[in-house]
């Protein structure tokens, strides 16, 4: 058996490297673990005997292992065949679906981030929507992997899915077509004088990808002054892939730590000599859907002065998953290690907070300013605390929101703060000094939306429909459909 290294997006893997998997402990007849998996054996046995009907004894084991791990945090969970070929197919960046990176919570499907340049984003779902309903069949309490089933099929074919969102008195329906989904996680181009990189997502060659795409627009541009690295709504991805990154922009010194149980546990990640800008100033733009894989670039690119952070507080995703593998196509995805940035900041929980703080739109800042409506990791009751016991930044005013006559379904207001601290050379108090921006007025926030959102998703459940099972899957690791 072997044990893979992962820590993904509010979601997937962020390295691989097999090791050898350490033998199973050894219960004594007389252990109080021996005595509860005895238990276990005669409640089945029990189940098997006298249900109403006949059951599936594999089913009840697999959800009894489900629910084990999922009772440790958001991201430890079993994965069964089916799920573990997905996990292996998602870091080769191509599969069918809509686009989005999903979790479960308080039995319904809660959308991480829809993905570029897919159906689900073309439609405008949105990151914290929840999805309760597909083709007019409530999911309320339906296990987040039957689910997803629903959502998947042969591409062309049609779904519509109900959403509800904070903000919104009534649940809406947003019609959509399956499609291949193939992630493009690198993109650049030129904004005036400064260059732009994309990255989506950390796949098996987003790295080279980046390096690749940077040197081209680098050669066509040899004048260019500085860099936007744009890591917005990046869910994470492959460690690996994350720290290659990173060592694009630096000259020496350590990318991040990985650091588990035992205090002598420590892994540690090196940037190598060459800087591909010599130094030119550099902009990372983040938001609260920037996390795990994307955290380790931005916290080290900061903590190193290598980069300003533009934007608002990425997710908190701070913790390693290894993927044990344990034969027939099934594995153990489990919690076993928190990373930190070259500084030493655990940003379980926490996130990386930007140096200049910008927001899309005022609907957004909205979010910030009101803490029921904030998902992040600090949201999941059961998500591992930052080590040093620190906590996330409480509801607060947005330092900028866009001004009223800046429109923002054709501009982009963090892109364009981006480009005024470049034009400082990276003097983030320069940009602050002169802000295009303003705060949200008293008057803003009259209208914030109070109702529960708990009151929201029973409204969206069609008339007539059963949910599917009574207990909801909360293995909260986002999966991209």
């Amino acid at each position: 058996m072997k044990n893979i290294y992962l820590a993904g997006a509010a979601a997937v893997a962020l390295s691989i490297g097999a090791v050898a998997y350490a033998s199973q402990p050894a219960f004594s007849p007389r252990s109080d673990t021996y005595k509860q998996l005895e238990l276990f054996g005669n409640v089945l046995a029990i189940v098997q005997q006298d249900y109403v009907v006949p059951v599936d004894s594999k089913k009840l084991i697999n959800a009894a292992l489900e629910g084990m791990l999922a009772s440790l945090d958001p991201h430890s969970n079993y994965l069964s065949d089916d799920d573990y070929t997905d996990l292996k197919e998602k870091t080769r960046g191509s599969y069918g679906g809509i686009g989005l990176e999903v979790t479960g919570e308080d039995g319904a499907v809660k959308v991480v981030t829809p993905m570029d340049d897919t159906p689900a984003q073309k439609a405008g779902i949105e990151s914290g929507d929840y999805i309760t309903a597909i083709d007019g069949t409530s999911i309320l309490g339906l296990p987040l992997n039957d689910a997803i089933s629903k959502m998947k099929g042969e591409p062309n074919t049609k779904l519509t899915v109900t959403i509800v969102r904070t903000g919104k008195d009534a649940p809406f329906d947003v019609p959509l077509t399956r499609e291949i989904i193939v992630v493009k996680s690198v993109k650049t181009r030129m904004e005036g004088d400064y260059g732009y990189l994309r990255i989506a997502s950390f796949s098996e060659t987003t790295a080279n990808d980046a390096k690749t795409q940077l040197a081209d627009l680098i050669a066509k541009n040899p004048n260019m002054k500085g860099l936007v690295l744009d890591l917005r709504n990046n869910p994470g991805g492959l460690l690996e892939q994350s720290v290659g990154v990173a060592d694009l922009f630096l000259d020496g010194g350590e990318i991040v730590s990985q650091r588990g149980r035992d205090p002598k546990d420590i892994i540690r990640y090196q940037a190598k000599k060459g800087d591909m800008l010599n130094g030119k100033p550099i902009v990372v733009l983040t938001n609260p859907g920037t996390a795990s894989a994307a955290e380790i670039v931005s916290g080290a690119l900061q903590d190193q002065k290598r980069a300003t952070i533009v934007g608002l507080t990425t997710f908190g995703k701070g913790s390693v998953q290894s993927v044990i593998d344990l034969g027939d196509n099934r594995a153990v995805k489990l919690t076993t290690a928190r990373y930190y940035t070259p500084s030493g900041r655990s940003i379980q929980k926490t996130g990386i907070e930007p140096d200049l703080e910008v927001a899309m739109s005022k609907e957004q800042a909205k979010y910030i300013a009101t803490a029921a409506m904030q998902y992040t990791e600090a949201a999941y009751g059961n998500a591992l605390d930052a080590d040093e016991g620190k906590v996330r930044r409480s509801a607060h005013a947005v330092q900028e929101v866009p001004p009223d006559d800046f429109d923002t379904k054709t501009g982009d207001f963090e892109l364009t703060r981006a480009l005024d601290v470049l034009k400082y050379n990276g003097d983030v108090k320069l940009a602050a000094a002169h802000p295009r921006g303003t705060k949200l007025a008293d008057s803003d926030l009259v209208d914030k939306p109070g109702a529960k959102i708990e009151a929201k998703m029973k409204a969206a459940t069609p008339a007539g429909t059963v949910s599917g099972s009574s207990s909801s899957s909360s293995a909260a690791s986002a999966e991209k459909k």
